[in-house]
């Protein structure tokens, strides 16, 4: 019974431990690809990493003082955060697909196919062997 539900997502709870380092079965592999790589993955990552940050700073806005101290008792951690995680997000997303067992190059899918008439147009320009000079000597 739970066969045909792990081959399109994985169950709650090893999505729970996927979230955090854990690998799913290769049965949903699929399902891992379009989370890496697709629309909103970004996003995601740092949605879900995010929520242990959040839990670690929360006692802080429960310390007794000013409003003022608090803030910036939690600013400075998650706003650090917020920018590791922005920054590191494509090179994690690299090694979770690695994790998987997929290529790493999947990451680039998205970008590539935004671009695809860009990437067509460079190598026609400068890539296409026919506008080399030929009076080049060998």
């Amino acid at each position: 019974m739970n066969q045909p539900h792990e081959s399109s997502s994985p169950v709650w709870w090893r999505y729970v431990a996927y979230w955090y380092g854990g690998r799913l079965p290769v049965s949903v592999q699929d399902w891992v690809i379009n989370d890496l790589t697709g629309p909103g993955a970004a996003v995601r990552m740092v949605t879900r990493w995010s929520i242990p940050c959040i839990l670690l700073v929360l006692p802080m806005l429960f310390v007794p003082g000013p409003w003022g101290v608090r803030i910036t008792m939690t600013m400075p951690i998650l706003l650090s955060y917020l920018f590791f995680s922005i920054a590191l997000n494509r090179v994690y997303r690299r090694y979770r697909l690695v994790q998987h067992g997929l290529d790493p190059e999947l990451i680039n899918t998205l970008e590539r196919a935004k671009n695809a008439d860009l990437y067509v147009e460079y190598h026609r320009k400068y890539r296409n062997k026919s506008t080399r000079p030929s009076s080049v000597s060998r």
